[in-house]
């Protein structure tokens, strides 16, 4: 091999840094879906609220005719319109003058609007001249922008989508109810994957986990969402910052009941403290042994 192919592979090795997985002030990525009426918007700033505890801290990137402004009561938060066109490029500047402004948690509320909306990636895309296959080598780099742009935001995101509509006939009082639900969401296939966390909102406002990387959320029952929700998504953020003194706690419990009470606290950290509560639980007990004898 070439001493400057062996030269240029070491500088890389060089650069490439070993490490292990960590996820101290993790940021979240996530997406409310569902149809209209769902709640979506106000789901978004309640769990804002709950990840930052700052109105002043929260921006919404509004492309759905201000519509966040509804929810004024709630608290002081920004909001950043955006219109025709929405281009992924919109979206992009939108991001970047929110976080210049030193914004914690960014609300793209929606970004159906980036795919399916006028000027929007299907929209560019119809209107280019020349054959429609080749030409989306041209627009699906400027959606993946979009889509790396939210990646590395040092702001917390959600992201709304809206969902195609359509309805069900369920039973209600011996009787068949027409009742409407959402389907697939309004945005590029598979753009699920790009999110840690998936919820699903139906038309009664509740909440289910489709994606849940977090483990906090998946196969537990439909809920509402409130500031707690975010809440809960801070701790499994910030869990590598707070599970060592969750492990001193551990080591400074007197009884089976405070063990239990740090077990039923910190669902989150299980896999990183059961060894833990193990030990202990088995120091307490033998604890109680040497007493008793």
């Amino acid at each position: 091999m070439d001493n400057s192919v062996l030269i240029i592979n070491h500088l890389i090795l060089t650069i490439m840094n070993l490490r292990k997985a960590e996820r101290k002030q993790a940021r979240m990525r996530m997406s409310l879906q569902g149809p209209s009426g769902s709640g979506k918007t106000y789901g978004a700033l309640k769990i804002a609220f709950g990840l930052c505890g700052d109105w002043s801290k929260i921006c919404v990137i509004d492309s759905e005719s201000t519509s966040s402004d509804l929810y004024a009561h709630l608290g002081h938060f920004n909001v950043l319109g955006i219109g025709v066109p929405f281009s992924p490029e919109m979206y992009i500047e939108a991001i970047e003058l929110a976080e210049k402004a030193g914004m914690e948690v960014i609300i793209l509320d929606s970004i159906s609007h980036e795919w399916e909306g006028e000027g929007g990636i299907l929209q560019i895309h119809s209107n280019m001249p020349g054959n429609s296959f080749t030409n989306w080598n041209k627009v699906t780099p400027r959606h993946n922008a979009f889509v790396q742009k939210m990646l590395q935001s040092k702001a917390h995101i959600i992201a709304t989508i809206r969902t195609k509509m359509d309805y069900v006939l369920n039973e209600k009082n011996g009787k068949q109810v027409p009742e409407k639900v959402g389907l697939k969401g309004v945005t590029r296939d598979g753009m699920d994957y790009e999110f840690t966390l998936v919820l699903d909102l139906d038309i009664k406002h509740n909440a289910t986990a489709s994606k849940d990387r977090t483990g906090v959320f998946m196969d537990k029952p439909a809920f509402v969402i409130s500031e707690e929700t975010g809440q809960t998504i801070t701790s499994w953020c910030n869990i590598d910052e707070n599970v060592d003194q969750v492990i001193e706690d551990i080591r400074k419990a007197n009884s089976n009941q405070e063990l239990q009470l740090i077990y039923n606290s910190y669902p989150e950290m299980t896999p990183k403290i059961r060894q833990e509560l193990i030990n202990r639980n088995n120091e307490l007990k033998s604890t109680v042994t040497l007493n008793e004898l």
